[in-house]
């Protein structure tokens, strides 16, 4: 039986990033070849560490190809539709201290929209 709360229903998370780790076999460029699964893993590592992870806050999730290859690495933060773009463990930090934690976009790392594959 629904109640008679205004608020709109939440999803399971409140926040969900998902990492390109897609490697091309025909040796294309790839996000796979910029060390994405490096900037995964530190990604899932700092949320946990900060208390961010679990139902209500924040999964990190690894994707296939998310058809921007031309930015790789790139990671995207819904439900925020966001795009970043990464190169290093201070950049991973940064999404995870100032977005994921404070909700506070960081510029300096936007993937700009005109990047595709």
């Amino acid at each position: 039986m629904p109640t008679s709360s205004s608020a709109a229903p939440r999803g399971y998370y409140g926040r969900h990033i998902f990492f390109c780790l897609n490697e091309r076999k025909n040796g294309e460029d790839c996000c796979a070849l910029h060390n994405a699964q490096e900037g995964f893993d530190r990604c899932k590592a700092k949320v946990k560490e900060a208390g961010l992870a679990g139902p209500g806050k924040v999964r990190v999730n690894k994707a296939g190809c998310l058809d921007r290859c031309a930015g790789g690495p790139v990671a995207v933060v819904y439900p925020e539709a966001v795009w970043y773009t990464f190169v290093d463990a201070d950049d991973i930090d940064e999404i995870v201290e100032s977005h994921l934690k404070n909700g506070q976009v960081v510029e300096r790392l936007l993937l700009p929209p005109d990047v595709g594959r």
